[in-house]
């Protein structure tokens, strides 16, 4: 059997190839965000992984607060972005409250390693048909998005990619940010649609969404909170993407 140190390594590569070697992936990522974030804005990459978002959003010229509570990730973010400092890395997880939270790991996946619970764990392994494991837990620092704002002011865009732990993220987020995604999965529909209602509680947001890792508008116009529920119950059981929220123009 593969030692904990390969699978790691292993795992850290897969995810270096999905997000860094495909062809023009930074230029697809600069032209997808650079509508939504201003010329030397703040934006908040919670979930920041190996840092593709880091790297597009540095690139449009903002400054970047980084959430990542793997310690292998963050290895990874401190060797690429550590010099840099217009990107501060932050080796936490994000919830409703302050406190303490068990993260678990998969070695050879990280891209899905995650606060939530056993049963979405579970379901992911069946809908994806992989042999995934999640090998490790590690007890991990939770702060609030209302903390990261108290500390170093409001995002003008925030993603929040977490694996299943969006909502909870979300609870922890008492104001409106200008502009913000989330990560879905159409099997976790009723989680989407309480994201929904959370956001819709903070501000007047319009709504459109991203399927998987395209970089693309799935929607034309920006929608209404009601159709963009419409439309997230008409998906497919077996995807994921992003919804993206922004506030409208007063």
């Amino acid at each position: 059997m593969p030692t904990k140190n390969f699978r790691t390594r292993l795992g850290l590569l897969r995810s270096r190839i999905m997000y860094y070697w495909k062809p023009f992936n930074q230029r697809r990522l600069r032209r997808f965000y650079s509508p939504l974030i201003p010329a030397g804005g703040l934006c908040f990459d919670v979930g920041a992984h190996l840092g593709n978002r880091i790297a597009a959003f540095r690139s449009l010229g903002a400054r970047v607060v980084a959430v990542e509570p793997q310690p292998r990730c963050l290895d990874y973010l401190r060797q690429t972005f550590g010099t840099d400092t217009e990107v501060q890395l932050l080796p936490i997880a994000l919830g409703a409250s302050e406190g303490k939270a068990t993260l678990h790991i998969s070695q050879l996946a990280p891209t899905v390693s995650t606060l939530a619970p056993s049963e979405w764990r579970e379901t992911l392994r069946k809908k994806r048909q992989l042999a995934i494991e999640w090998e490790e837990q590690l007890e991990v620092e939770v702060q609030t998005l209302d903390q990261l704002i108290e500390r170093y002011g409001r995002p003008d865009f925030c993603k929040i990619d977490v694996e299943d732990f969006e909502e909870e993220v979300l609870r922890g987020l008492s104001q409106p940010i200008p502009v913000l995604s989330f990560e879905f999965f159409t099997w976790t529909l009723p989680r989407t649609l309480r994201c929904l209602d959370l956001l819709d509680a903070l501000g007047d947001y319009e709504y459109n969404w991203s399927p998987g890792e395209s970089q693309t508008w799935a929607e034309p116009q920006w929608q209404s909170p009601a159709a963009i529920r419409q439309r997230m119950q008409k998906l497919k059981h077996d995807g994921s993407g992003d919804v993206y929220a922004r506030l409208r123009l007063q």
